[in-house]
C-alpha cells in the first residue's frame, strides 16, 4: 500500500470518518489519490475520488478568480465603492450592540464597502457560526445569514468599519452578486465559461446534474451524544442569488484541477499580475486570527496553525512560517465547512485537496488525518 494511504484508511477504520476522498499533484501530474469508506450510506456505494457532493467554502476561491477576471476586463473595480455595482451596500451599518429592549443599536460605517475590503474579508462582514453578535441577529432578529436577493442586501450589518481588520466572512457571496450584476449573466453562467469549462471541470456546479447526483456523497454529522448523523441529499432550491460563497458541488478530482491550475500560475485564466494578488499578502499588517465556535455542531474552534503569522491574499490563506507539515511559507490554502482542506505549494510544486464530507468542521479527527496525508504527500517529494 502506498504509505500516503494510511493515514486516510486509518481516519475510516477507526471511525474518524465515515468516508474521504483525497489527491495530490505536482506540475507534472497527479502523484496520489485515494479514496476510502462509503460515500452513500443508503445504497452502500463505496467512496470514489469523484464522489459529488457540497463543497461550502471551496467555493469561494472560484467566486474570486471570476471577480479578478472582471477586473481585468474593466467591469469591476478592486477600489472603487462596490455601491458602483450593488446600489443596496450604499449606506453599510455597523452593529454595535443591543438596548436593553433587545433592539439593535448601529451606525453608519465611515468608509464605503471596496471588492477588496470583500476579498480579503476586511469589509466587516462575519458568520453567525463564529460570531456571537450575528448569532443573536439571526436567531431573535431574523436578519439573513447571507443575503440571499436584493432586498436582503441591506439587512446583514457588518460588524465593524471596512478595512479596520479581518474577520473571515459571507463576503464572498456579495462579490457573487457583484460578479453576476457586472457580468450581466448568472453566477453559474461566468463561473462555467470562464473558470470551469476551460479546466474541464465538468462535475462542478451550483446544481447536480443526473451524472454527478449518482455519484453523490452524503454528509455525516457528529452530534451531541456522540452519534454519527447522515445528511439527507437535498436537491439545491434555486435562489434569487446564488452563493458566491458556499453553495458549489464538487469533486476532489475535478477540485484538483483548479488547484492544477493555481500551482501553474493560472495561466489558462488570469494574467501574471493579477494572479500575483492571489498569492502574495493583501491585508498588510492584519493577521488572520482563531475563530471562535458559537454553534458545535457546525464547527468546532478553528486555530490550526498557532503561533504561525497568518495572512489573506485575494482569495487564499497564507502562511509565512513553514508548517509541521512541511508546507512551505508562503503557500495558499483553505478550506470547506465540510472538512475539505486544501493547499498549494509552489515552492515545493505541490498540490492537495481532502475531502472529509463531515461536520462539524475543525474537527480534530479529520484534522489530524488530513495533516497526516499532508506531511506524507510531502515525504513523499523528499
Amino acid at each position: 500500500m502506498n504509505p500516503c494511504d494510511l493515514p486516510l484508511r486509518a481516519a475510516v477504520e477507526t471511525g474518524a470518518l465515515a468516508c474521504v476522498a483525497a489527491m495530490a499533484a505536482t506540475g507534472q501530474g497527479v502523484i496520489h489519490e485515494a479514496a476510502f469508506g462509503v460515500r452513500d450510506p443508503e445504497t452502500g456505494a463505496a467512496m470514489t475520488t469523484d464522489g459529488v457532493g457540497p463543497i461550502a467554502s471551496l467555493t469561494k476561491a472560484l467566486t474570486a478568480v471570476a471577480a479578478l477576471q472582471l477586473v481585468e476586463q474593466g467591469k469591476l473595480s478592486l477600489d472603487g465603492p462596490i455601491c458602483d455595482v450593488i446600489p443596496e451596500l450604499a449606506a453599510p451599518r455597523v452593529l454595535e450592540g443591543f438596548g436593553p429592549d433587545g433592539a439593535t443599536l448601529t451606525r453608519p460605517a465611515r468608509l464605503a464597502i471596496t471588492l477588496r475590503h470583500l476579498l480579503t474579508h476586511t469589509a466587516g462582514y462575519g458568520y453567525d457560526t463564529w460570531n456571537a453578535k450575528l448569532l443573536v441577529m439571526t436567531q431573535r432578529h431574523g436578519a439573513p445569514r447571507i443575503p440571499t436577493d436584493r432586498a436582503s442586501l441591506s439587512a446583514v450589518p457588518l460588524l465593524f468599519d471596512p478595512g479596520e481588520r479581518f474577520n473571515y466572512s459571507i463576503g464572498l457571496d456579495i462579490v457573487g452578486h457583484a460578479v453576476a450584476v457586472a457580468a450581466g449573466r448568472g453566477l453559474d453562467e461566468v463561473l462555467r465559461d470562464f473558470v470551469l469549462a476551460p479546466l474541464g471541470m465538468g462535475d462542478t456546479g451550483f446544481t447536480p446534474g443526473e451524472s454527478q447526483t449518482a455519484r453523490r456523497v452524503l454528509l455525516r454529522q457528529w452530534q451531541e451524544d456522540g452519534s454519527l448523523a447522515v445528511i439527507p441529499w437535498r436537491a439545491p432550491s434555486r435562489m434569487a442569488f446564488l452563493a458566491g460563497g458556499g453553495a458549489l458541488y464538487s469533486s476532489a478530482a475535478d477540485y484538483l484541477q483548479f488547484l492544477r491550475e493555481m500551482l501553474a500560475g493560472a495561466p489558462n485564466l488570469l494574467r501574471p499580475e493579477t494572479f500575483k494578488l492571489l498569492e502574495t499578502n493583501q491585508i498588510g499588517d492584519l493577521a488572520v486570527g482563531p475563530m471562535r465556535s458559537g454553534a458545535p455542531l457546525a464547527s468546532r474552534d478553528v486555530d490550526w496553525y498557532p503561533g504561525n503569522t497568518l495572512r489573506w491574499s485575494l482569495a487564499f490563506l497564507l502562511n509565512e512560517q513553514a508548517t509541521p507539515q512541511g508546507r512551505s511559507a508562503g503557500s495558499m490554502a483553505w478550506a470547506g465547512l465540510h472538512n475539505h482542506y486544501y493547499w498549494i505549494d509552489r515552492t515545493r510544486d505541490v498540490c492537495g485537496v481532502f475531502m472529509g464530507f463531515l461536520l462539524p468542521f475543525s474537527d480534530p479527527r479529520a484534522l489530524a488525518a488530513f495533516w497526516a496525508w499532508e506531511a506524507a504527500i510531502t515525504r513523499q517529494l523528499g
